[in-house]
């Protein structure tokens, strides 16, 4: 077996057989994230337009991180949520291109409190892989409903979800849902934390909604409030009342069913804003994917009534997302030899005046346009401090909005971070570039679906762009699981929706907007690359598929594929190859 399969088996086996040393009093966990929404998205925030409510009491009855930072994009920050360790660190570092499956000896947040004798579960936004063994259910999570990759409508999604009625994987097996997306993730959640609180066990449950991210689809009474607003600010913040609403519902569920003063509920968003910029984005600069601080500082609300935490009300502490594990852990008293790059809060949420340790935290992530990380294109933060890729230096006392570069005035200060930085970056660049590999022909998953998602450093994820026949390609980092012969099925569309690899698909009308229409592609031949073997057969005008089989030894290799025109130019690789160990 290969070393990192039979590291993640030692996980796996740890967390299913290990302990179990669950206790009555321990507290139930409730970790909501939300996707897309920025500091200023919240009334309580000041937004002169949107309206939450329910989050603002939210706000009100919990201790508030005022100086907590994620990634300014999603995957580093699900992967930091997840383990406690830096982006660079962990491996998902981008939402595409080879680089969001979590490396499998890093345990997770599902992980750990399974092993304590937790029942976890997993709702809504993954984006840590999408096939074995970087599934939820197969990073410690006993229930899950997911969707693949980065949103409701990417490229690996079932192709016609709109964000109503869609399909979904439960437990690995793919199920329509009826409802709106928010709205189903948080009635499966709400009734599997009923199922559980009713056998008696404490529970996790992760309830991260693909909302507010765009595409903006909002349900018609929700958007209805903001008509007056550009058509995506309306849609966005639809989608954010609708969280809301949401938010409500699961308080009242906590309360009638009497888990609320014994759960331990922590919310917060995965990166900086966008859709809603234009209106509001309290005093701060920059968004999402920017290293400003309006694309990484976002609110954590941190509550539970019977756990002996400080009264509600703000904590200036400088932290992170990478704190939140061992934080959560410490408050359940769940024990582990795991180590962290984040610290745990407990003793701050709980009153302690000893002050965090003096800190320089770093925030680099892999973009998808330079997938590799580079040197320096990183955020280093201590105190008010803000060294901004190596080249800007802020002083948030004097100038929150980041206006005036004051790198040349201050030279001690940017020696000291650069000097931090390079400590830390020496510590995470040797395992840069180890990749993950998708695993074909286990019997954990067989056969398996591969999609442009995971092609390296090669940036395709969306339903879109397949449709609008993005002319890219990129290679698959896999690994056959065992020695055997392996059936290769090449398509343009997806089986669900199923049609000539040469052909386009008309506009499609769905629930909230339209699908643009698919565009046709001149394929004369299909290629594939499997290590040292490659074969080539012609398209014909009806096909649907191109079949290959290949006779693979187990180990690692790379799989390519090629879609070429008469002339045998390469047009784009095949968006969908379906895996099958016979």
């Amino acid at each position: 077996m290969p070393q990192r399969l039979a590291l993640f088996f030692a996980v796996q086996c740890a967390a299913f057989f290990g302990a179990g040393d669950v206790r009555a009093d321990r507290p139930n966990v409730i970790v909501v994230m939300t996707d897309d929404q920025g500091y200023g998205d919240f009334s309580c925030h000041g937004n002169p337009v949107l309206k939450t409510p329910h989050l603002d009491r939210l706000h009100g009855e919990s201790i508030r991180l005022t100086d907590f930072h994620v990634a300014p994009m999603c995957t580093p920050t699900r992967g930091q949520l997840m383990t406690g360790v830096d982006c660079l660190r962990n491996g998902a570092m981008n939402v595409s291109s080879g680089r969001t499956m979590l490396r499998l000896k890093f345990p997770t947040a599902g992980d750990l409190f399974t092993q304590a004798g937790y029942r976890t579960g997993q709702f809504g936004k993954w984006h840590l892989g999408d096939t074995y063994p970087y599934r939820p259910q197969d990073r410690g999570f006993q229930e899950t409903v997911f969707f693949p990759s980065s949103h409701v409508g990417s490229a690996p999604d079932f192709f016609s979800n709109d964000y109503f009625d869609d399909v979904y994987s439960h437990n690995g097996v793919r199920e329509k849902y009826e409802g709106y997306c928010t709205d189903v993730f948080f009635r499966e959640a709400m009734q599997w934390m009923k199922r559980s609180a009713e056998a008696g066990a404490p529970f996790f449950c992760y309830l991260a909604t693909n909302a507010p991210h765009g595409p903006w689809y909002a349900r018609a009474e929700d958007r209805q409030p903001y008509a007056d607003q550009k058509e995506m600010v309306a849609g966005f913040f639809g989608m954010l009342a609708n969280i809301d609403d949401n938010m409500g519902r699961l308080e009242t569920f906590l309360t009638e069913s009497g888990l609320k003063q014994n759960t331990l509920l922590v919310f917060l968003t995965d990166n900086g804003g966008g859709a809603g910029l234009s209106v509001f984005n309290a005093g701060m600069r920059g968004g999402k994917v920017q290293l400003y601080e309006g694309g990484h500082r976002v609110p954590c609300f941190i509550r539970w009534p019977d756990g002996a935490l400080r009264p509600p009300g703000d904590l200036a502490s400088l932290c992170e997302v990478q704190d939140l594990l061992p934080t959560l852990l410490d408050l359940c008293d769940v024990s582990t030899t795991t180590k962290f790059d984040g610290l745990s809060l407990a003793s701050q949420l709980r009153g302690s005046d000893t002050p965090l340790p003096d800190r320089t935290l770093v925030i680099q992530y892999s973009r998808m346009d330079i997938p590799a990380p580079r040197f320096g294109d990183a955020c280093v933060l201590h105190g008010p401090w803000r060294l901004v890729s190596d080249r800007e230096l802020y002083d948030l006392r004097s100038d929150p909005r980041q206006s005036r570069n004051v790198l040349s005035q201050h030279p001690d200060v940017v020696d000291r971070l650069r000097t931090a930085y390079r400590k830390w970056w020496d510590g995470i660049e040797p395992g840069l570039n180890q990749r993950e590999a998708l695993i074909i022909g286990s019997e954990a998953e067989n056969p398996v679906l591969l999609s442009p998602a995971d092609w390296e450093d090669s940036f395709l994820d969306q339903g879109k762009q397949v449709r609008e026949g993005l002319r890219r390609n990129g290679g698959w980092n896999v690994e056959a699981a065992q020695a055997g012969e392996y059936r290769f099925t090449l398509r343009r569309w997806p089986a669900e929706a199923p049609g000539p690899i040469t052909a386009g698909k008309p506009e499609e009308k769905n629930t909230a907007g339209v699908f643009p229409a698919g565009v046709a592609l001149p394929v004369a031949s299909a290629r594939i690359v499997v290590g040292d073997q490659s074969d080539e057969k012609k398209v014909a005008a009806e096909d649907e598929a191109v079949e290959f089989t290949l006779t693979l030894p187990a180990g690692r290799t790379q799989l390519r594929t090629m879609l070429l025109d008469a002339a045998g130019q390469e047009i784009a690789g095949a968006y969908y190859v379906n895996v099958h160990r016979r």
